[in-house]
This record gives C-alpha cells, sequence and structure tokens, in this order.
C-alpha cells in the first residue's frame, strides 16, 4: 500500500478523536493559549487547555493528553516532556482508532474494578506509552 494512503487511511481513522481534540484546542485558543505542529501531530497549549488539564479525574491532572492526532498540553515545556509518551499514544489512535476511547476506559475499568490495579498506570495503553518514552516521573506520581 501506499504511503500516501495508509497515511491517509490512519488520519481518518483516527479523526474522531482528532476532532474532538481540535474544539478543546480551539477554545484553549480562544483563551489565550497557543498550537504547534510537531511530527504530524497538532498540539495546544495554555488557556482553557491547561485549566483543563489540571482537572483531569482520577490521576490528579495531567501534563499532557492525546486525541487522535491532536496532542493537549499545559504549557509548551509539558508537551516537550512529554512528546515521546504522547507519540505512543497517537500511533495507538491510529490503530485503534474509534474503538481507542471505549478500550482505553474498559482497560482502567477491569483493572479498578476486577483486579485492585492502578486504573492509569497499570493500563495496557499507559503501560505501551511509558516504556517507550525517557519521562517516568518521580517515584509515585505518574505524569500523563
Amino acid at each position: 500500500m501506499p504511503q500516501f494512503l495508509a497515511r491517509t487511511i490512519k488520519l481518518i481513522w483516527a479523526s474522531p478523536y482528532t476532532l474532538l481534540g481540535a474544539v478543546v484546542g480551539l477554545l484553549g485558543l480562544a483563551t489565550g493559549g497557543g498550537v504547534q505542529r510537531r511530527r504530524g501531530a497538532i498540539e495546544f497549549h495554555g488557556g482553557a487547555v491547561r485549566w483543563l488539564l489540571e482537572r483531569v479525574p482520577g490521576i490528579g491532572g495531567a501534563m499532557a493528553m492525546t486525541l487522535g492526532h491532536t496532542i493537549l498540553g499545559q504549557t509548551p515545556a509539558a508537551l516537550d516532556i512529554a512528546r515521546e509518551h504522547e507519540h505512543v499514544h497517537v500511533r495507538q489512535f491510529e490503530r485503534w482508532g474509534p474503538l481507542m476511547g471505549p478500550a482505553y476506559v474498559g482497560c482502567s475499568l477491569w483493572l479498578w474494578l476486577c483486579r485492585s490495579g492502578r486504573p492509569y498506570r497499570d493500563n495496557p495503553f499507559e503501560v505501551e506509552a511509558y516504556n517507550h518514552d525517557d519521562c517516568r516521573g518521580p517515584a509515585g506520581h505518574d505524569r500523563a
């Protein structure tokens, strides 16, 4: 399959989440945030994006979060720190497409209800991302 066609299919497959991330990012831009493009993803930071990430439920806030090909970060520095981790999630969205949200939430619920695990850090999607980045965060503290 030609590379252009494969890339287009991945973009379309992840597009429902990319659109959601873009809406949040545009809200951030409207409230003083910024935007940049890095490695095929659109990164938004600051403004309402920062406010929302500081309040991510269940994990006490997040430095960054990925939705499709959109990465939301509290600040440009947070995006620099989290970029490798978040690009693993971009590839996961390319593989899972619209099923990513239910699969991610389902894994976390299963860990929380049935396994007494850590619903965020033990989630297989996060395990894969943390295994591919160099920023594991301080002991006992997860950075999203």
